[in-house]
């Protein structure tokens, strides 16, 4: 999970750049603000690819991937609003971040299954030996 948050972490910043990043540039031509961050996304997408893959491989499951990923988003956005745009963080900006991070947590809580995936053990078990009430 480690790599998986280390790469997502610098997807983010390319994607904030890309989504955002024009917003200081607000007299270029809006064709030019698109192309600049379609160009932007590419790197993002270097990143955010592999991340994924890294983190499904390693066991992590889809909403894992992608709430950890909002996570970092919003972590990286206030960073990126607070420097490169100078906007003050606002309270409830904060208080969105802390619920997102209890997202997290609770995504991240064992439920006694799994993940079913074509390559991993679970797929291999066989038939479950539950009785279903």
């Amino acid at each position: 999970m480690f790599w998986t948050a280390i790469l997502l972490t610098i997807s983010n910043v390319f994607m904030t750049f890309a989504w955002y990043g024009h917003l200081k540039h607000t007299r270029s031509a809006l064709w030019a603000a698109v192309l600049a961050s379609w160009g932007i996304a590419f790197f993002e997408y270097c990143f955010q690819v592999p991340a994924n893959r890294i983190g499904y491989k390693a066991g992590m499951s889809g909403a894992q991937l992608k709430i950890l990923q909002e996570a970092i988003t919003i972590l990286v956005f206030i960073v990126f609003a607070a420097t490169y745009l100078k906007e003050k963080v606002q309270w409830n900006h904060v208080a969105a971040f802390a619920l997102v991070m209890a997202a997290v947590i609770v995504v991240n809580l064992p439920t006694g299954k799994g993940r079913k995936t074509d390559e991993g053990p679970a797929a291999t078990a066989g038939p479950s030996t539950e009785v279903q009430k």
